[in-house]
């Protein structure tokens, strides 16, 4: 993606950040104590539907604040406009891959793209290996899917019930479980998490995926052989059976290895150094096509039709439908019914809805000379590079603590820090990439964040009972900053 790549680096280069010398460190970070502080209480309020738009509107509380302390330093709206104009535009790329990315998630939910992954994915179940296959299940779903949230409540749960009818510890299960939900959910071009990292950063979507399986692959390899080692201290009894699963999938639709064209297509696309964008259209279409070819009565199910009565306008229908909005195949499976729903376009608003209010936060920040501020005064306190990612990675995880989400881990640590690593002539992927080794992984070890009271709810595993087994989550922050002190993989500014 070096054209890409290249983009995106001029954009930091030309980007103007506004400095304010009248402003101190102390107003710099009112504004930031206050988002962190309403966020927090709105998380204990609304908990996990938090998400659903009222932390969206705390971003935008906070940049009322943000606004508050410019116009005492007088700073013009005019100004805070044009900045957070300056930062939409600067999204407006990572935002249409967003939609792309649930146009994506639907059609090969439909085109039986998603299911034939874990319908083979389900085979290498052996009682021997069992932890190490949970990991790769959990890996190979996760990514296919984009979503940790969605393996864990489906798959996750039939491998929590087997793993207890072998007799091994529900802790052990729940960390491989999560250990390879979360590595799909950093790696998965279709992970919102992956899509809002190098969004903050000022990287693009491919470039930061290359750059993550840097810190990512060493970490899942050192889990693998974790939990390889685990599996062979642990005494089994029982039989894996996932038959009646199998079967079921089988049933609701067409299982074929021909499928895997689709995903090998895109795979081939982007080692091509196709444009995100392109790529997952093509992905997209391709995978609508195969849709009609090998699923059309999961077709004219979702458009509402008898399938002898499928033509031409309801194929279109159930197409578009997948495509753009909720999106469900039928099947009596209880476990496997979240993971035959699809959103679409329209399950991507909400991830969009807070990007658009971080970057009214963010421009309101950088007119008023806050981030500049804050960036100058970490650079003061840590002047080293690793001392760099060092802060990043403790703002992250303390983000996740304070204000239990991980969105917000990775919005207000990237906004904040892209300006310091510029000023260290780094390149934005090293920011993208310790957000989401700090930020995505860790929220689930964290009982009152919302990711940790999700999981350890569906899973009905306590978080002080997988945290430890959570291999991959816990790692990830210190390879990161391994690489660091040791300055492998740390990408410089291209010259111009």
């Amino acid at each position: 993606m070096q054209e890409n790549q290249n983009n995106s680096e001029i954009k930091i280069e030309d980007q103007k950040i506004q400095k304010n010398p009248n402003l101190s460190i102390l107003e710099a970070l009112i504004p930031v104590i206050a988002l962190i502080g309403m966020l927090a209480y709105n998380v204990y309020v609304f908990g996990d539907d938090a998400l659903s738009g009222s932390n969206q509107f705390i971003l935008l509380l906070g940049g009322a604040v943000a606004a508050l302390v410019g116009f005492k330093n007088k700073v013009s709206f005019q100004l805070m406009m044009d900045e957070v104009a300056e930062n939409l535009k600067s999204t407006s790329s990572a935002i249409l891959v967003l939609l792309m990315v649930g146009a994506l998630a639907g059609t090969w939910l439909i085109s039986g793209v998603i299911p034939s992954m874990i319908y083979y994915g389900l085979q290498i179940l052996n009682p021997t290996i069992f932890l190490v296959a949970c990991l790769i299940i959990c890996a190979v779903i996760s990514v296919a899917t984009g979503s940790s949230w969605t393996t864990a409540a489906t798959v996750g749960i039939a491998l929590i019930g087997i793993g207890d009818a072998l007799g091994i510890s529900l802790g052990m299960t729940a960390g491989a479980v999560l250990s390879g939900a979360y590595f799909g959910d950093k790696m998965s071009p279709m992970s919102d998490t992956t899509n809002l990292a190098p969004a903050m950063a000022g990287t693009d979507l491919f470039t930061h995926i290359k750059y993550m399986t840097y810190t990512t692959i060493p970490t899942f390899v050192v889990t693998f052989v974790f939990f390889l080692i685990l599996g062979f201290t642990q005494s089994t009894t029982g039989n894996a059976d996932t038959a009646q699963m199998l079967k079921d999938i089988d049933k609701a639709f067409n299982i074929s290895p021909i499928l895997f064209i689709v995903p090998v297509a895109v795979v081939i696309l982007i080692i091509k150094k196709t444009p995100p964008l392109i790529a997952l259209l093509g992905g997209t279409l391709l995978g609508g096509v195969f849709a009609l070819i090998f699923q059309p009565d999961v077709v004219a199910q979702v458009a509402g039709v008898d399938p002898k009565d499928l033509g031409f306008n309801s194929a279109y229908k159930g197409v578009m439908k997948a495509i753009t909005v909720d999106t469900s195949v039928a099947t009596d499976n209880e476990v496997l019914k979240d993971l035959f729903t699809a959103g679409g376009m329209k399950k991507m608003m909400g991830t969009i809805w807070l990007v658009i209010c971080a970057m009214v936060f963010g421009g309101i920040m950088d007119a008023i000379g806050a981030l500049a501020k804050i960036s100058s005064f970490m650079l003061s306190l840590f002047d080293s590079v690793f001392g760099l990612f060092a802060s990043t990675v403790a703002t992250c995880i303390g983000l996740n603590i304070t204000a239990s989400d991980q969105y917000l881990a990775l919005v207000v640590p990237g906004k904040m820090y892209a300006k310091a690593y510029k000023d260290k002539g780094l390149a934005p992927e090293n920011l993208s990439r310790t957000l989401e080794d700090s930020g995505t992984v860790t929220s689930v070890l964290i009982p009152w964040n919302t990711c940790g009271a999700y999981h350890s709810g569906v899973l009905g595993v306590p978080v002080v009972d997988y945290a430890f087994y959570a291999m991959f989550n816990w790692l990830s922050p210190f390879m990161t900053l391994i690489f660091a002190a040791f300055r492998i993989k740390i990408r410089q500014i291209t010259s111009k």
